[in-house]
């Protein structure tokens, strides 16, 4: 019995498939638990104040591109890779533009690349171009995961 939620078989993919996720809005306590637990001390994510003196932002309180990034993984991982995903072995990161608090993000994923490994024939390395928008459909990140996927 096929469980839901399993991610995709790398057979069952082709090049130029596309996908969209869900969308995530980024809340102030996704910032505050971001930078605490991996030491993103910067003022420029930690302090209001010294936003409005020395970085006046147009749109609001800015995010780490670390966060977009791990809050992309979290919208893709769990509907495209949950169960089929082997290792994330390498990718292209290009932040286009700035993240705010509240504003809220999915990615449209393009499959790339699928390419059977010689050593296991139902394993795959498969590369994606990921693009990250926000609510007004501006392209804030573009990264191209490289991931070991299993078949059947």
């Amino acid at each position: 019995m096929k469980q839901l939620g399993e991610g995709w078989n790398w057979r069952d993919l082709k090049v130029g498939d596309k996908f969209t996720t869900f969308g995530r809005t980024l809340f102030e306590a996704d910032l505050l638990n971001f930078v605490t637990l991996c030491g993103f001390s910067e003022e420029l994510f930690t302090n209001r104040e010294y936003i409005k003196d020395h970085a006046p932002m147009r749109g609001g309180h800015p995010v780490p591109g670390a966060l977009v990034f791990s809050m992309a993984e979290g919208l893709v991982i769990p509907t495209t890779l949950q169960g089929s995903g082997l290792a994330f072995l390498s990718m292209g990161f290009d932040i286009k533009g700035p993240t705010y608090v509240n504003d809220t993000i999915h990615v449209e994923i393009e499959i790339s690349e699928i390419k059977p490994t010689s050593k296991d024939p139902s394993r795959a390395l498969v590369r994606t171009t990921n693009v990250v928008k926000n609510q007004k459909g501006e392209t804030v990140l573009i990264y191209t995961p490289l991931r070991m996927m299993q078949g059947r």
